[in-house]
């Protein structure tokens, strides 16, 4: 299992695989949750209110699994259980070694102002402003309760600007979905819960650095503000956050598996009669993604998407979107594919039935 996921995250990082397509791995396997409840022991969190953000985050995170362990299909492992300190990089190994699907890590937030209120959702990636960084260099300089964190971290300094840009690299493969389960917990306490809707953002917090699946930080709301605090330090309010947080995971799981069937092969000329007739010319076709099975090349499996072709290569079947002779067209037919939702989309060339390099192609061309 190990090998095959780490496979999967080779050919994620390359762009093969789709949300959708990747679904159809996820739903042959029980489906893996991994709850975070952060800070803990010496390190209580945020005080906000003479609140402990430590105790209000772990009875959120168990009330949560306890939602989803009455799901068959849903496993779900804790980073802890009990007021005791673990460090980031181990909530992390924890998450690995359980070849987890989900990692969801509960906190609550501050501010220098107690006014600010509302829960907010949070992927790796860098800071779009000063409040971001402020949120990540909280949550990142926990590290500094561990004993030799330089040495776990890479050298990595909370203080230091500079340092959160190395922590979007190995994330990078998973941002898609990553921002996707967010967007599903950030319409969850909307719709749900009617709180303030604080968007899916993005800085650079150590604790997703290291996980290697789609990762979610969630501040649940601000403890520094008199009212949110008193309403998180509450059984009610605890309740109805974990409540609106296993709904949303329960979604996310949903949508990934929706739509996703096997079916019978296609035939390999399917895609070269489509490509091209003639040995010399040179196409361009957009490639979607990749999967171990095959899925019917039907719209209502690709967001919409119509024509789509699918040709088996070596082990995977892969499947590729508009054919034409120009360049600047299958940029355009590629641009589409990725507002329909297949951001890793990228444009391949063809010269007669054989693929080419790109640029090979564009050079034949001029």
């Amino acid at each position: 299992m190990r090998f095959l996921t780490f496979y999967l995250v080779v050919l994620l990082n390359l762009g093969f695989f789709s949300n959708t397509l990747y679904a159809n791995y996820l739903s042959k396997k029980t489906f893996v949750v991994v709850l975070d409840a952060g800070h803990g022991g010496h390190d209580s969190g945020n005080r906000g209110n003479g609140y402990y953000e430590k105790t209000i985050a772990l009875k959120i995170a168990l009330g949560i699994g306890k939602i989803l362990e009455k799901y068959e299909e849903i496993r779900v492992i804790y980073t802890r259980k009990s007021d005791k300190f673990v460090k980031l990089v181990d909530r992390a190994n924890i998450a690995n070694k359980a070849d987890a699907d989900l990692f969801i890590s509960i906190h609550c937030d501050s501010f220098t102002s107690s006014r600010a209120f509302g829960a907010g959702t949070f992927v790796l990636g860098l800071h779009a402003n000063q409040r971001n960084y402020e949120i990540a260099k909280r949550e990142n300089s926990v590290i500094f309760y561990e004993e030799d964190y330089e040495k776990n971290y890479d050298g990595f300094d909370p203080n230091n600007p500079e340092s959160v840009i190395s922590l979007t690299l190995m994330q990078e493969t998973y941002s898609n979905q990553s921002i996707e389960a967010a967007a599903i917990i950030q319409k969850s306490f909307v719709n749900n819960l009617g709180r303030k809707d604080r968007k899916v953002k993005q800085a650079g917090f150590v604790v997703l650095k290291y996980t290697y699946m789609p990762s979610v930080l969630v501040e649940t709301g601000f403890l520094t503000n008199k009212r949110e605090g008193s309403y998180l330090n509450s059984k009610k309010g605890q309740n109805e956050m974990a409540k609106a947080i296993a709904k949303a995971i329960v979604n996310y799981k949903n949508e990934l598996e929706k739509g996703v069937v096997d079916q019978q092969v296609f035939d390999v000329k399917d895609i070269t009669e489509k490509i091209s007739k003639n040995s010399n010319s040179i196409r361009f076709m957009v490639q979607l993604a990749a999967s171990k099975n095959p899925i019917e090349a039907k719209p209502y499996n690709f967001k919409g998407l119509k024509n789509v072709v699918r040709n088996k290569e070596g082990g995977f079947y892969k499947y590729y979107f508009g054919n034409s002779n120009s360049y600047k067209i299958i940029q355009k037919e590629q641009k589409k594919a990725r507002r329909a939702g297949f951001k890793s989309a990228f444009i391949v060339s063809f010269k007669g039935n054989q693929k080419i390099k790109l640029s090979e192609a564009l050079d034949a061309l001029k």
